[in-house]
C-alpha cells in the first residue's frame, strides 16, 4: 500500500541519488569525450570529473560543494488514489534527503527584505533551502514519479530567459538562444556543460519547459536542433575548465511547448555545470512498490 511514509523515505533517497551521482547518459558520453579528445590538459580534466562521479557514487559524496537548490518534477497518474498529505510527504522527504547528503547549509534567514539583503546570516540547518514548488504533470496510469533536479548556483548565474522575435524561423529562434550560450560558457568556470532550452508562451513557461527538457534529456540521444545548438556552443573551443579542447558542451536539451500567434517566442537558456543537471527519480505504484531512475 502506497503510503505517506513510503512517499517520504523515496523522495529522500532520490535527492540523496540526485545529488551524489552521475546519470548512465552522463558516464556514457564522459567516457567517449575522453577517448576521442586530442588536448591533454582537457581529457585530464574530463578524466578526473569521471573519477569524482564514481567516487561520490560509491561513498555517498555530493558531486559538488554546492549541492544545489532541489526543483521537483511530479508526474501524477490519473487512476491513481493518492494518501492524504502526499505533497507534504514530498516536501518533508527532501528535507530529510538534505540532511542525509547532506546539503551544504545556505539558505538565507530572516524576513523578505532580511533575506534580499542576506543580513541575518545563514541557517546552519540544510533542510532549510526548501524545494522550488514543483512542476506537476497528469499521466496515464496508476503511478507517480518524482523527480527531484539540483539547481547550483554558477549556471544560474549565466542562465537567460528573454523574447526572441522569430521570423517564422526556427533556425532565427535556436541560433539565438545558442548564441547566448555561446557568450556565457566562457564564463562558466565549470565546463563542459549540459545546455537546456525551452522555449513557450510566457517567461515562467519558456522556464518550464527548459526544466522539462532537464527531467527527460538524454546526452547519447540528441535531435538535429540539440546537435547543433552544442555544435555552435563547442565552436568556442572553451574546452573543460576553460582550458581548450572539444567539449565546452555535451548536449542540448531542448523542450518546445505550445506556442501562441504572435512575432515572438519566449526562450530560457541555461548552462548547466559539469555535474549537470543533477537528477534522479523515484516512482510509487499503488501497493507501495519504490523504483529509481
Amino acid at each position: 500500500m502506497l503510503t505517506i511514509e513510503k512517499i517520504r523515505e523515496g523522495v529522500g533517497k532520490c535527492l540523496v541519488k540526485s545529488g551524489t551521482t552521475y546519470r548512465a547518459d552522463q558516464f556514457e558520453i564522459y567516457k567517449n569525450a575522453i577517448a576521442k579528445e586530442t588536448n591533454k590538459n582537457a581529457k585530464w580534466v574530463l578524466e578526473r570529473l569521471v573519477e569524482n562521479a564514481e567516487v561520490a557514487g560509491k561513498r555517498g559524496f555530493p558531486l559538488c560543494d554546492d549541492t544545489g537548490i532541489p526543483h521537483l518534477y511530479l508526474e501524477v497518474g490519473d487512476d491513481l488514489d493518492l494518501p492524504k498529505g502526499w505533497l507534504s510527504a514530498i516536501h518533508e522527504g527532501v528535507a530529510q534527503g538534505l540532511k542525509t547528503m547532506p546539503g551544504r547549509p545556505m539558505a538565507v534567514k530572516g524576513n523578505d527584505i532580511e533575506r534580499v539583503e542576506q543580513s541575518v546570516g545563514l541557517s546552519d540547518d540544510p533542510a532549510d533551502v526548501l524545494p522550488v514548488p514543483a512542476i506537476t504533470k497528469p499521466v496515464p496510469g496508476n503511478r507517480l514519479s518524482v523527480t527531484v533536479l539540483l539547481f547550483g548556483g554558477g549556471p544560474e548565474i549565466r542562465a537567460k530567459t528573454y523574447r526572441v522575435y522569430h521570423k517564422r524561423s526556427i533556425k532565427t529562434v535556436l541560433e539565438e538562444g545558442a548564441s547566448w550560450m555561446a557568450a556565457e560558457v566562457k564564463n562558466l568556470g565549470c565546463t563542459p556543460c549540459t545546455i537546456a532550452m525551452g522555449v513557450g508562451r510566457s517567461h515562467t513557461e519558456a522556464s518550464m519547459r527548459m526544466v522539462e527538457a532537464m527531467r527527460h534529456g538524454d546526452l547519447r540521444k540528441q535531435s538535429e536542433w540539440e546537435r547543433k545548438i552544442t555544435d555552435i556552443v563547442n565552436a568556442g573551443k572553451v574546452g573543460p575548465l576553460g582550458l581548450g579542447g572539444d567539449y565546452s558542451v555535451m548536449g542540448t536539451f531542448l523542450k518546445i511547448g505550445p506556442l501562441r500567434a504572435s512575432g515572438i517566442r519566449v526562450v530560457c537558456a541555461r548552462p548547466c555545470c559539469c555535474v549537470e543537471p543533477r537528477r534522479a527519480t523515484v516512482s510509487f505504484d499503488p501497493a507501495g512498490a519504490i523504483t529509481f531512475d
